[in-house]
């Protein structure tokens, strides 16, 4: 962590004495303050640069922009009592130092005027609520009024007044306490997370937008799994995503029990997140089993079953993205279409591999199927090191099969070189299901290894299947 002697020295700069020199010129009190104080101590990358004074954030946020002069962009938004000066790439927000007083039924606070004090107490985090002088007089003096920095030492999350109140008043800060968790890798304040379990059902008044705001940031996060069994122990994860906390526990019958999914969908998730940055993918990590709790059956022969919990847990995607607001558009689709294909590789991987069944999986699979193979091995969570070892092995085979055929096949995203037109064309007829059949015949014998997919061959096999029913090419 940073020392405040080297943060000083990093904002010894013309802007921020810039900015300190204009507050001084209306006798303002004027301090960076937030979030970003706390990433200059954590040594975190941070454009936004967030200011409060004491008096009115409009008006010196306007006196900053006229000094710092050409290149500068003023937006005012005079129903915040607020502004934001932007300049090159950084942005800088002016707010005056307020109080706040909530309705229990909204987050939305009645605001007024306050002291740097008030302001200060009513943020979400103690590590959020540190303030930095840019005064000529005070300039680089911290302002920690309620041991921030040394929560931030302890690498804990703390809010600065009663937690239940702070909770209770703007329940978006149990998420925003969780996401941080996750991302700082902090640990939140034991009685801090009971007021969170406590009010967990406040938690209902936040609009779906909001809250995946926050669960985006957590599955950006590095290690997403954090958050994930946060949600899960505070109570708020049956609200918000029941079908994912429905996946933890073990039944046991007969002495045989299932793994835990949830705890092992958390192992593919972190697995994929150490991999690739692709949210969607890891979202797709997240949703791979979500239908095993309903698919979940015991059998007297083989034991714990989940069958088809690819294809319903497909299914279940867009019910599920539709309710959290989530995109409805490709993203989920490619979601919907990993959870589905999941088991294929698996099934390979354990079967013998065919030619044919590796094909179907590269056409199925399009240009996803990368993403598909990163999921498939990072669903590979077992203890046994020996079974990871051959599994990858296998799967390499797989993959090296998949090279090969598609170099000679060209099978990825490939379209049968007979289309609809010219069967109706060769044969004049409109429409009709007969089209589809010799399409499909055609598609199956290319993936099959019957015919190459070559134009010649498989217009051959077109006339073939349309003379057994009775079709004969028209004269022209």
């Amino acid at each position: 962590m940073q020392s405040l002697d080297n943060i000083v020295t990093k904002l010894d700069t013309p802007l921020y004495h810039s900015i300190g020199a204009a507050a001084d010129s209306i006798g303002r009190e004027c301090y960076a303050v937030g979030g970003c104080v706390r990433d200059f101590f954590l040594e975190r990358p941070s454009k936004d640069i967030d200011f409060v004074t004491v008096g009115s954030g409009i008006e010196l946020a306007e006196i900053v922009a006229e000094r710092l002069g050409k290149g500068t962009h003023l937006c005012v938004f005079r129903n915040f009592g607020t502004a934001q000066v932007k300049r090159r790439d950084i942005e800088l927000e002016f707010v005056g130092a307020r109080r706040e007083s909530y309705d229990r039924n909204s987050r939305k606070p009645v605001v007024e005027d306050g002291t740097l004090e008030e302001d200060l107490s009513r943020r979400d985090f103690t590590v959020n609520a540190l303030a930095i002088c840019v005064n000529a007089g005070r300039f680089g003096e911290l302002i920690d009024l309620f041991g921030g920095l040394a929560d931030m030492e302890r690498r804990i999350l703390r809010t600065p007044l009663d937690p239940d109140i702070t909770f209770s008043d703007d329940p978006l800060r149990m998420m925003r306490a969780i996401r941080f968790a996750t991302q700082l890798e902090f640990t939140i304040y034991p009685e801090t997370f009971e007021a969170i379990r406590r009010n967990a059902e406040r938690i209902r008044i936040i609009s779906h937008e909001r809250v995946i705001d926050e669960l985006m940031k957590i599955m950006q996060s590095a290690r997403p799994s954090i958050g994930w069994d946060l949600l899960l122990k505070s109570g708020l994860l049956q609200i918000i995503f029941p079908e994912l906390a429905a996946m933890k526990g073990v039944e046991v019958v007969k002495g045989r029990g299932h793994k835990d999914n949830f705890y092992h969908t958390l192992a593919v998730l972190d697995n994929v997140a150490a991999k690739s940055d692709n949210v969607w993918l890891r979202w797709a990590a997240l949703m791979h089993d979500i239908a095993k709790p309903v698919t979940k059956r015991w059998d007297e022969k083989t034991g714990w079953t989940f069958h088809n919990h690819n294809f319903i847990g497909a299914k279940m995607v867009p019910r599920i993205f539709r309710r959290m607001r989530l995109p409805q558009d490709a993203k989920m689709k490619y979601v919907a279409k990993l959870v589905e294909l999941h088991m294929r590789p698996i099934a390979l991987v354990e079967d013998e591999v065919t030619d044919s069944a590796v094909r179907r999986l590269i056409n199925d699979a399009g240009d996803d199927l990368e993403d598909l193979m990163a999921l498939c091995e990072a669903d590979i969570t077992s203890k046994n090191q020996e079974k990871v070892r051959r599994i990858l092995e296998n799967f390499a085979l797989v993959r090296q099969k998949m090279v090969d055929l598609n170099e000679r096949d060209h099978i990825r995203n490939f379209k049968p070189p007979v289309d609809g037109n010219e069967i109706m064309e060769t044969f004049g007829i409109t429409g009709g299901p007969l089209i589809g059949t010799i399409k499909s015949t055609i598609k199956n014998a290319i993936l099959d290894g019957l015919i190459r997919n070559d134009y010649e061959e498989a217009r051959e096999l077109m006339m073939k299947v349309a003379a057994e029913h009775g079709l004969s090419p028209i004269k022209k």
